[in-house]
C-alpha cells in the first residue's frame, strides 16, 4: 500500500441479498451460533444494523435490536459488534458504534446496552471508551462457552434539552 494513501471505511445496510455475508462474519467472529430470530431481528432493525467494508472488503458488522420498555420508551440492544482480527485497530468498530450512537441521539433513544462475556477485556475496554459502564453481572448467561457469565454494559445517552 502506498504511504499516505487513504483507505475508506464504508457502511452498508443488511438485506436479504447480503445476509450471507453477515452469517459468514458471525461464524468467524463469535463462539455462538445465531438462530433465525437473530437474523429476522437484523432485517427488521433497518439503519441500526450495518456491514463495514474496508477497501471494499466486508470486515465487520454491528447488529442491533430496538426494544420497547415499560412506559413506551425505546432502547437499543447491541446483539453483535465485531471486526475481523486483521482489521482491528483501524477505526472500523468505532465507525460502526458511532453510527448507532448517532442514530440514538437523532431518534431520542436514551439507552443502549449489550452483553459481554466477563473475560472479554478488549470489548469491555472498547465500550468504556465510549462511556458505557458495567451495570449488572449475569451468572450462567451463556450455555456452551466458558466462562458462562456476562456483564450487562450500558450507556445512557443525554438527550438535548429543549431551549426555554
Amino acid at each position: 500500500m502506498g504511504a499516505g494513501r487513504a483507505v475508506s471505511i464504508s457502511l452498508d445496510g443488511v438485506r436479504d441479498k447480503n445476509l450471507m455475508q453477515l452469517k459468514k462474519l458471525n461464524s468467524v467472529l463469535f463462539p455462538v451460533r445465531y438462530n433465525d430470530k437473530y437474523y429476522a431481528d437484523v432485517l427488521a432493525s433497518g439503519e441500526f444494523t450495518k456491514l463495514a467494508y474496508y477497501s471494499d472488503i466486508c470486515v465487520g458488522s454491528i447488529a442491533c435490536r430496538l426494544e420497547k420498555k415499560e412506559g413506551g420508551s425505546v432502547r437499543v440492544y447491541i446483539m453483535t459488534l465485531g471486526v475481523l482480527a486483521p482489521y482491528r485497530g483501524l477505526g472500523i468498530g468505532t465507525t460502526l458504534l458511532n453510527h448507532v450512537l448517532d442514530l440514538c441521539s437523532k431518534q431520542s433513544i436514551g439507552e443502549i446496552y449489550l452483553h459481554v462475556q466477563t473475560n472479554n477485556e478488549d470489548a469491555i475496554s472498547f465500550y468504556k471508551k465510549f462511556g458505557f459502564e458495567i451495570t449488572e453481572t449475569i451468572q450462567n448467561y451463556y450455555t456452551n462457552i466458558t466462562p458462562p457469565d456476562c456483564y450487562v454494559v450500558t450507556k445512557y445517552i443525554d438527550q438535548p434539552q429543549p431551549k426555554k
